[in-house]
This record gives C-alpha cells, structure tokens and sequence, in this order.
C-alpha cells in the first residue's frame, strides 16, 4: 500500500504517456510548419501560374490525396461524421477559401508579408474561436508566447513592406492592402478548419477520417476553380513540376503531419506552433527568392523564435492526482522538451 498522500504509481506513468503525446504532437506540427515554409518560394518559380490556379491544386488536389488515403477510416467512421456534418462542412468551406486568399496575398503583398499575416494572425483568430465556441481558458505562457509571435510577424511584415524594393506608388500600396486583407481572410479560414479538424477528432473521430472529410470536401470544392484557371500548369514541365510538389509534399504531407499533431495539442496551440512557417518563408525569400529583408526583420524571426522556445521549454510539474493530470493540451507542452 503506497503511503498517505504520496502519489498513485499509475499517476507518473500518466504524465510521462501525456508529455510523450504533446511531444509527438508538436513535433508533426513543427515538421508541417517547415514543409508550409517552402509553399511561397515553390509558387515564385512559377509565375505565370496565377495564385488562385495555385492555391487550387496545392490544396484541392493534397486535400483529395489525403480522402483517398483516408477511405478505409472514412468509410468506418461515416456514421458519425455525419453526426457532425456542420463541422464538417464549416471546416470544408474554409479549407477551399484559405489557398485562394493565402496565394493571393503572397502574390500581391510579397511571400513574406503574406505569409506572415496569413499564418501570423491565425493564433489569434484560433483563441477567439476557442474562447467563444468552446469556452477554452488560455493559460498565461500561451498568451506570452503568442504576443511574441504576433510582434514578429508584425516585424518582419513592416520589414518587408521597406525592403523588398517594390515599385513605390498607389497602385502598389492599393495591392499590398488588398494582399493584407487577403491575408487575414486566409488566416481565419486556417483557424477555422483547424479548429473543425481538432474539433472532430477530440469528439472520437480518427484523425486520418477527420482530415481527410474535412479537406476531401475542401479539395472537391477546388475542382472547379482548378478546371477554370489550371491551363498554365499543364503548360510547361517546371510548372506541372511546382504544381505536383505543392499538392503532394507542403500540402498532402503537411496536412497530414499536421492531422497528427491536432490529435494532441489544441487548435490554438497548433497554430501557435505554425508561426514557424512566416519566419522560415521569409529566411527561403531571402536566400532563394532574392528579397531583401532588413534588421528589423530579422528581429521579427528572432521574436518568433523566441515564441517557440517558450511554448517548448520545459517547467516543473507538480505531482497530482491521475484526474488532475489530465490537463489541457496546452499546459502539458508547456512541461515538454523538445
């Protein structure tokens, strides 16, 4: 018999399981958020493609990919998935609006700018969901962590706006405005399917079977758009080759690491873990694209990394009873080390 008030040996190995998962859910998200990094520089070397024939077969064509993989759960879980049919199609409705308005930001305000915004701004968006559909509580360290992820991206967008050398004048500051505004309309859509996503699968869906309703209906959705504005892929090898690695790899690989990691931290950790996207897009649109990108934003990149490091870092854990340790997602990343 274990002694009065020392912990139940069931409890360490509860707590030891839940790190190991939000380990494992991190990291899948970490790894999606660098394959994402890449989807601006694949795009510029296409130009011709215009965003919207972009955006419709990175995501129309991985988003039936992962449907294909996931019929086998698809078909099992069918009862329930259309139990949950709302959620399904609110998540499915913005998967098919993120790539247009995501591409076309970055086509108009510049790869580093409209990644920032499109991905920078969705942790927020994701709380407010949260907080409003699911009256999730945000602890203090996410909060931190997402203040500093939210000025570095707001850095390294002002750095942009200044160093990229574009044409100065109406017409360009019209369009930069216009790929801001795009981009918060990506970034809500992202924090939405996110949400849907984790949503299904928290309530006893199986992550291959959610993601692959969710962005089987979003990539169907595309198919018209794909059809409408597609010529120009076909009409080269390199662009037929930038289409192919924007649907198999970001797109149908990411999503899929990122389906793995929903299964173990929330929504709105997620997307503060994807910050890592805008600040590895912005270092390839420097080095590959040949953007310029001044001090401050580098400091924005470094701001963003400091946001990971302090959503990763680890803390002392009080030993607690197996019922208490069974705590958010986002408190259990914050004992984790990556």
């Amino acid at each position: 018999m274990n002694r009065v008030g020392a912990p139940h040996p069931g409890v360490g190995r509860a707590v030891a399981r839940e790190r190991g998962s939000v380990r494992v859910g991190a990291v899948c998200v970490l790894a999606a958020s660098l394959l994402w990094a890449t989807t601006g520089t694949a795009a510029s070397f296409a130009p011709e493609v215009g965003p919207l024939a972009i955006g419709a077969m990175a995501m129309g064509v991985g988003g039936l990919l992962q449907a294909l993989l996931a019929a086998g759960p698809i078909t099992r879980q069918a009862r329930q998935l259309l139990d949950r049919r709302g959620t399904v199609l609110v998540g499915a409705v913005s998967v098919a609006v993120y790539p247009l308005a995501f591409y076309s930001s970055m086509r108009l305000a510049g790869v580093a700018v409209g990644t920032a915004v499109s991905v920078g701004m969705a942790p927020l968006a994701s709380a407010v969901l949260e907080r409003v559909a699911d009256r999730r509580k945000l602890t203090r360290r996410w909060r931190f962590g997402a203040a500093l992820g939210l000025l570095g991206t707001v850095s390294i967008c002002a750095a942009e706006a200044t160093g990229t050398g574009r044409a100065a004048g109406p017409e360009s500051a019209g369009a930069a405005a216009l790929g801001v505004g795009l981009g918060l309309l990506a970034a809500s859509t992202y924090a939405v399917y996110s949400w849907a996503a984790h949503r299904l699968i928290t309530g006893g869906i199986g992550a291959r079977a959610a993601m692959g309703a969710v962005f089987g209906l979003g990539g169907l959705g595309l198919v018209p758009v794909l059809i409408t504005t597609g010529g120009p892929l076909v009409g080269s090898w390199g662009n037929a080759a930038v289409g192919a690695y924007m649907a198999v790899v970001p797109m149908f690989a990411g999503y899929v690491l990122f389906g793995w990691g929903l299964a173990h931290v929330a929504a709105s950790t997620a997307t503060t873990l994807s910050l890592l996207e805008p600040a590895g897009a912005a270092v390839l649109a420097v080095l590959v694209v040949g953007e310029r990108l001044p001090v401050l934003g580098w400091v924005g990149i470094a701001l963003v990394s400091g946001c990971l490091a302090v959503l990763t870092a680890p803390t002392r854990r009080r030993r607690t009873t197996a019922r208490q340790s069974d705590t958010s997602s986002d408190r259990a990343l914050a004992s984790v080390r990556l």
